[in-house]
């Protein structure tokens, strides 16, 4: 009884590396391997930060970016600089054993610096609404949190799922979406945002325009007629980007009372809240629509 409890001992000890280690690819196509689950992870960018902590990994993040302000609890943790720079040798200093990096955010000159360094980068960069369960999913395997992640990204894949069976069918709502003001500034077919208006059955009226955030004109707006116009944020000065549309009581969007101020940060972060931006949307689309 004694040697074959030794013998499992043995086995079991033997084993334990192999099942420890950890392998995904990253959305650069490379393979990231860690010899265990992270337990000490860099975030850097504020969406970032949200994935870790959708998947229960907050309590692992070591250090992230400034704005880095959701949930309340990110913003007790130790600023390693903005998304566009960041502090290498602070990096270095919390002696993380994962960094998750934005290639499309952060700058490409320290992403290699940081290379160099030899410690396990996890390049985040979802093009749509629904590249961000799977995130979330790959984001669990390196923190061995396989069913938390499993489970907050199907919850997205279905609460999106019931956005688009809601609204199919119905009729297309033309909606403007205003980034800025001056420069007025809105938003083409590429941009996720547009995906979240798909989910509610509308259509973008700049989507054909080459750049992703091209700059407009008041006529070319006038010229598309939207059905509604929305923004997002909550200060005043955003609140004017809507009022300014009033001095053309003509416009679809206007004479129907159709101008709506979406709450900050849910359309504008590649992270989980990008669905209840989603829902936030479609419920301004159904009041147009009706």
């Amino acid at each position: 009884m004694v040697s074959r409890l030794v013998c499992a001992l043995l086995a079991a000890a033997l084993m334990a590396p192999a099942m420890a280690a950890v392998s995904v690819k990253d959305d650069k196509g490379r393979t990231v391997t860690l010899a265990q689950p992270a337990q000490r992870i860099i975030s850097l960018a504020p969406h970032l930060t949200e994935n870790l902590f959708a998947i229960g990994a907050g309590s692992r993040i070591v250090g992230a970016t400034s704005f880095s302000d959701y949930p309340a609890e990110a913003r007790r943790l130790p600023q390693v600089g903005s998304y566009n720079s960041f502090d290498l040798e602070q990096i270095r200093a919390l002696k993380p054993d994962l960094i998750v990096a934005w290639p499309s955010g952060n700058p490409a000159r320290q992403l290699a610096q940081l290379e160099k360094l030899g410690i396990p980068l996890f390049y985040d960069d979802p093009q749509r609404l629904a590249d961000i369960p799977g995130v979330l999913e790959r984001l669990g395997v390196l923190a061995g949190l396989d069913a938390q992640a499993r489970s907050a990204a199907q919850g997205l894949r279905e609460r999106a799922a019931t956005l688009a069976r809601q609204h199919a069918g119905k009729k297309p709502v033309r909606v403007f979406y205003q980034v800025w003001d001056r420069p007025l500034m809105t938003i083409n077919g590429e941009q996720v945002i547009t995906d979240a208006m798909r989910l509610c059955g509308a259509v973008n009226v700049f989507a054909s325009l080459p750049a992703r955030a091209p700059t407009i004109d008041e006529e070319a707006v006038l010229a598309a007629n939207p059905e509604l116009i929305a923004t997002s944020g909550d200060s005043t000065a955003k609140n004017s980007w809507l009022t300014r549309w009033e001095r053309f009581p003509r416009m679809a969007a206007v004479a129907n009372k159709q101008l709506y101020m979406l709450p900050p940060d849910l359309l504008s972060r590649m992270g989980p809240r990008l669905v209840d931006g989603a829902e936030a949307l479609c419920a301004a689309v159904e009041k147009a629509r009706q």
